[in-house]
């Protein structure tokens, strides 16, 4: 049976021109290496060099069998490459599901350095708006998802991101503005202009109003950050968006911001992974990367 070192004696004969060089590069003696040779042929039943010629002559048995060695050990030692890159991290993939609207603000850049320094991870965002990515992790769908919403689930582990702070965001000489800080029952009258997920979803909710048994007067629904503020500067309704996010959108400074409750509304961001993924040189190197873009 043809061997993969039969494979490898053939294509240093090649590149050296005679048995004793092949020996040598293959770290052989010359009678071991004969010998390999002698055997194949046997096995074989042909010829597969001429022994006297300088340098090596080989016949069409040993053509044949050189232009195989030429084929399949470029892709062999590639294989071993790429299992050995995935053995370290190096390669491989990374999904990223997002349950953040507001992350993307923040989270290409990190995308940019992250591929820079890891191009043989193939990674993608794979945003969640219908449902939630937490399902696509325990579908294998995902390799990491960043939440706020630390849903306890088997064999998923949560590593906080980063705490920030949601605000109020009001328009220009809105009556609100009088107040230092706003309490549930300030909304109970207004338009809330909110991502269009579901209200638990949403810390605003979740956290501040649902507990207080109040609802906004109406809701009004943007997928985009920037209508939202728009939105609100011209007076339809008030928005809660992350203070940090707010110092991103400079057109938008002039615009009144309240905390939410005297103490503020705080959120957590988590990275949600199975104990495998959290393992991974280029999980952990992400997740950090995450903390320090955000520190």
């Amino acid at each position: 049976m043809i061997e993969i070192k039969h494979l490898r004696t053939l294509q240093a004969l090649a590149e050296t021109g005679s048995v004793s060089a092949a020996a040598d590069k293959l770290h052989l003696t010359q009678s071991a290496l004969s010998h390999q040779i002698k055997q194949l042929e046997q096995q074989l039943g042909c010829k597969l060099f001429q022994r006297k010629s300088s340098p090596i002559r080989f016949t069409p048995a040993g053509d044949i069998l050189l232009k195989a060695a030429r084929d399949i050990l470029p892709r062999l030692y590639q294989a071993e490459a790429t299992l050995r890159g995935l053995a370290s991290g190096e390669q491989g993939r990374l999904f990223v599901g997002v349950e953040c609207h507001t992350c993307f603000e923040w989270l290409m850049p990190v995308v940019r350095d992250f591929q820079q320094a890891w191009p043989g991870v193939d990674l993608d965002i794979i945003p969640s708006l219908t449902r939630s990515a937490l399902s696509l992790l325990g579908e294998n769908k995902c390799d990491l998802v960043i939440t706020s919403d630390p849903v306890p689930t088997p064999a998923v582990i949560f590593e906080e991101l980063f705490r920030y702070e949601q605000v109020l965001v009001l328009p220009p000489g809105h009556p609100l503005t009088t107040r230092s800080w706003i309490k549930p029952d300030d909304l109970r009258e207004q338009t809330l202009i909110c991502y269009p997920v579901a209200e638990e979803r949403l810390e605003i909710f979740r956290s501040f109003l649902t507990p207080a048994g109040i609802r906004p007067a109406a809701l009004r629904f943007s997928e985009l950050t920037l209508m939202m503020l728009s939105l609100v500067d011209s007076g339809r309704g008030v928005c809660v968006l992350p203070r940090w996010l707010l110092e991103t959108v400079p057109e938008y400074a002039h615009l009144p911001r309240r905390r939410l409750g005297e103490d503020g509304l705080w959120s957590r961001l988590y990275a949600a992974m199975g104990a495998d993924q959290a393992q991974l040189p280029p999980v952990s190197d992400f997740i950090q990367r995450i903390r320090t873009a955000r520190s």
